[in-house]
């Protein structure tokens, strides 16, 4: 069983900038996918960045130029950077990973943490 927790949301003015976190309470193996989505009360949960297995990153346009992932594998975290705040970021923000519990032959699960709320005011 694996839980994630993200921090790092709050209140910011437009064009400001805020880092989330995203701590894993162990490590997870033969990772598929893993990346950040955000929500907004009606509208569907979609991707704003993402690493891929092969380690390739993809981007939503909107945030393109502005945010930025990373990743820690040593302390099973997973970031996001977000610069040059816009209104429309606002959202409640969530990390996500595909992979296993066990180094071999794991059953592959999707886990999801619990969300943030990023507020951004003009």
């Amino acid at each position: 069983q694996v839980q994630l927790v993200e921090s790092g949301g709050g209140l910011v003015q437009a064009g400001g900038s805020l880092r989330l976190s995203c701590a894993a309470s162990r490590r997870i193996f033969n990772i598929k996918a893993m990346g950040w989505y955000r929500q907004v009360p009606g509208k569907q949960r979609e991707l704003v960045a993402g690493f891929t297995s092969g380690g390739s990153t993809n981007y939503a346009d909107s945030v393109k130029g502005r945010f930025t992932i990373s990743r820690d594998n040593a302390k099973n975290t997973l970031y996001l950077q977000m610069n040059s705040l816009k209104p429309e970021d606002t959202a409640v923000y969530y990390c996500h990973a595909l992979g296993a519990t066990m180094p071999i032959g794991g059953q592959l699960d999707n886990y999801w943490g619990q969300g943030t709320q990023v507020t951004v005011s003009s």
